[in-house]
């Protein structure tokens, strides 16, 4: 296992039902699989002591916490100072998910603007990074993000990207990160390969979003933290390197980036 190359896996709900009872061999899978680390996304604020309690109890374990733009209907709006006060766990790495959905929840796109703009400031405050959710909702994300950009920079993934090159763009422009999911790896999603082909390799991460989007060959089966390795393979063809030193660029993408996380492992 030592042989094998170490990757992250960006994004993944561990408290989600589809792992229940079952966390300690999802683990190890993950570490076999060379995934040495994981950070699992709190989505609803009120669930936020069941994700911590996974972090709490698994040393490769990281989480964030927000409200995901499609839950913003049907949460309590949660404050700056809420998230602020979260982060000052130690293994709480990151602000959101948070973002916009228009797809299936355009008719609550006033309050996922303002729950946006929150989150935004919340990353501003504490120099966490924001984890973005985007979903046909571009033009309003890029004018967004680029905005508050100008008010006061933070940094920022967009986490499980799968939307236009302009977005990507928009994104890069800022200095922020993509993340590869298990769409990328799809036979259909050579389009989006190609917007990945075209960033900066130093500004690639790569995630799972378990339980969903599990990469071929395990489509349409529940995903768990061990399958990004098959997206990170996947990633290094679509950048033209060997497995090794794409894994390690994604490792320093990833710590640059979550610097918590990279702190927290040199103190232990």
């Amino acid at each position: 296992m030592s042989d094998t190359p170490q990757i992250t896996d960006s994004h993944c709900h561990l408290d989600f039902p589809d792992f229940d009872g079952q966390l300690d061999e999802i683990v190890t899978r993950a570490a076999q699989a060379g995934v040495t680390r994981m950070v699992t996304i709190c989505t609803r604020l009120r669930n936020e002591p069941t994700v911590r309690a996974i972090a709490e109890a698994h040393a490769p374990v990281f989480y964030a916490a927000g409200t995901h733009p499609m839950s913003t209907a049907e949460e309590p709006l949660t404050t700056v100072d809420e998230l602020v006060a979260l982060a000052r766990h130690p293994k709480f790495v990151g602000i959101g998910e948070s973002g916009l959905d228009y797809h299936y929840t355009a008719d609550s796109a006033a309050v996922q603007k303002q729950s946006l703009r929150v989150h935004i400031e919340a990353a501003q405050r504490t120099g966490l990074p924001l984890i973005i959710h985007a979903r046909a909702a571009d033009d309003d994300m890029a004018r967004i993000l680029s905005d508050e950009f100008r008010n006061a920079p933070y940094s920022c993934v967009m986490h499980c990207f799968s939307s236009s090159a302009g977005l990507a763009k928009a994104a890069l422009d800022l200095g922020f990160y993509l993340s590869m999911s298990g769409i990328a790896a799809f036979p259909k999603s050579q389009e989006l390969r190609d917007i990945f082909a075209s960033a900066p390799v130093d500004r690639i991460l790569v995630e799972t979003d378990a339980p969903y989007l599990a990469p071929p060959p395990f489509r349409g089966k529940r995903n768990e933290p061990a399958y990004t390795a098959h997206t990170a393979q996947k990633g290094a063809e679509v950048f033209e390197m060997n497995y090794p030193a794409f894994a390690a660029q994604t490792q320093a993408n990833f710590d640059r980036l979550f610097t918590k996380v990279a702190a927290f492992k040199a103190a232990a």
